[in-house]
């Protein structure tokens, strides 16, 4: 056993263990233990308690097909990238496949290291996690060392004045703006002790593995031109850049290049929200900076999200925020599975829902207006459990992320924090007309329709079956007919919530 030490001890020898932070540059825990010790090892474990749910969620919707998932194939080619940025400073990624509440002690007991560093996860499994890891490195002598990384401020550092956390986002974001400050936003400057990288020990300096040794399948990730890692994050951003101006006018619209397209560099930390939140916070305070205000006020959002998360563990149980919706009967039985079915599969006959459904089963991204709507219509229009939808998106995003998924469905649903009043319920037809008026972005899923005018492409069925046929379309045999009527709907909604 060796002896407690005090938090800026330094130490002979430690390891990094990278998780949702894939870089080398601006990352507290990677900077913590190359300043604090003499030699750094770096590992990474492919955690066998998260692919094996992603293997059994795919064989449930996709029995006999090989397994795919393109937030493997993103990390693993991430990983490639970060190891090659290790090695060009005189280290390396230890790669490890298993559960790393064994593997992590494992590996540093076999590297005899003093400490392990790595950077908070919030999510209750996560924090369960880590509390095993460091009772077992603890056991053993060694220091488990955490610290802040993924967000700007975490659980209890932005409060109400009464010392209490926010439940409205609003109030949250003026306190955030009001309580951040340069320092806040500083970088980590981890290249300035690179030299304490250690290579690999030559009997853990293995090839990374390969997909298919991981149990996958290549999915379309090449196809989409998804770019990975540190520099695709860069490149992202500085496209973003240059258009950011007019971010706040074209975000609502999905056949625009309005978003950053960053989150899933986000969700795995091949970019540092510091980056981020520094840049739209200097932008934002330009003469003409309200592109960046409305993208630094998405960023505030994820860390709300977050923040709620840790005061509200219970959220990761599948209960409501408003425990009162919890007695909420929703629909059930074999009419509401194939509606839900339905919905997953874009054949609701509302084609700005089935082309957002599409996209996100076919590319993983969905963009945001459209998780509005399409977790709106699952839930208002058709009375299905959000969390049926919740846990469909948690299949298939590529930026999934659990506080912000959750947050964003029990916003939807009305059950959430800062919720919309359950009585909002958007129209999709309407929605359709607004953020898609000519339609660019259903065509581009639904060929089919593609030579409806904008007058129609809405709500093909208002057209009848004869204006219909001009244009090449028969409803229930090229495009699917409405599985249920929006006004009707919506007065089963309003009883639903009002009882």
């Amino acid at each position: 056993m060796t002896r407690a030490r005090r938090l800026n001890d330094s130490f002979d020898t430690g390891l990094v263990w990278f998780r949702r932070d894939l870089r080398n540059t601006d990352n507290a825990a990677f900077y913590y233990a190359l300043k604090r010790c003499e030699q750094v090892w770096c590992a990474f474990v492919f955690d066998t308690t998260i692919l094996q749910p992603l293997v059994d969620a795919w064989q449930v919707r996709h029995p006999g097909k090989p397994v795919q998932d393109r937030r493997v194939e993103f990390i693993l080619e991430s990983l490639h990238e970060l190891d090659d940025a290790l090695r060009a400073k005189g280290g390396g990624l230890i790669v490890l496949y298993g559960d790393p509440v064994d593997l992590i002690p494992g590996l540093a007991a076999e590297l005899g290291v003093e400490a392990v560093f790595a950077n908070h996860d919030y999510e209750p499994v996560a924090i369960g996690r880590d509390e095993t890891v460091r009772e077992r490195l603890t056991e053993a002598g060694r220091q488990w060392l955490t610290f802040k990384d993924q967000v700007i401020f975490e659980r209890d550092e932005v409060l109400t004045g009464q010392n209490k956390p926010f439940t409205v986002f609003t109030p949250y974001r003026n306190a955030w703006l009001k309580q951040l400050t340069a320092f806040d936003l500083k970088p980590y400057p981890a290249e300035t002790y690179a030299k304490h990288l250690a290579a690999p020990p030559r009997k853990l300096d293995r090839k990374l593995p390969a997909l298919d040794q991981l149990g996958f399948a290549p999915s379309n990730l090449a196809e989409l031109k998804l770019v990975t890692g540190m520099s695709g994050a860069q490149s992202l951003l500085d496209d973003f850049m240059s258009r950011i101006d007019s971010y706040a006018e074209r975000r609502d619209f999905p056949a625009a290049k309005g978003p950053s397209y960053l989150s899933v560099h986000l969700r795995f930390g091949t970019v540092s929200i510091r980056t981020l939140a520094r840049l739209a916070h200097e932008m934002s305070l330009q003469p003409d900076g309200q592109g960046s205000a409305t993208w630094l006020s998405e960023l505030i959002w994820r860390d709300f999200y977050f923040m709620i998360l840790a005061h509200h563990p219970r959220l990761a149980s599948g209960a409501s925020f408003r425990q009162e919706y919890d007695r909420l009967r929703w629909e059930r039985g074999p009419q509401a599975d194939e509606a839900f079915a339905a919905w997953c599969d874009g054949r609701t006959g509302y084609p700005l829902i089935d082309a957002a459904m599409l996209q996100l089963n076919r590319t993983g991204y969905m963009h945001n207006r459209l998780r509005m709507v399409t977790a709106s219509f699952l839930v208002k229009d058709l009375g299905v459990d959000w969390r049926l939808g919740e846990r469909y998106f948690a299949e298939q995003l590529n930026d999934f992320d659990f506080s912000a998924n959750n947050g964003g469905w029990q916003w939807a649903a009305s059950t959430g924090c800062d919720a919309q009043p359950y009585f909002r319920i958007f129209n999709p037809i309407t929605q359709s007309e607004k953020f898609d008026a000519e339609g660019r972005f259903i065509k581009g899923y639904l060929p089919q329709l593609a030579k409806l005018p904008s007058r129609w492409i809405h709500a093909p069925w208002q057209a009848g079956a004869q204006q219909l046929a001009e244009f090449g379309v028969e409803l229930g045999k090229d495009y699917p007919e409405p599985i249920v009527d929006h006004a009707e709907a919506r007065a089963r909604t309003l009883a639903r919530f009002g009882k």
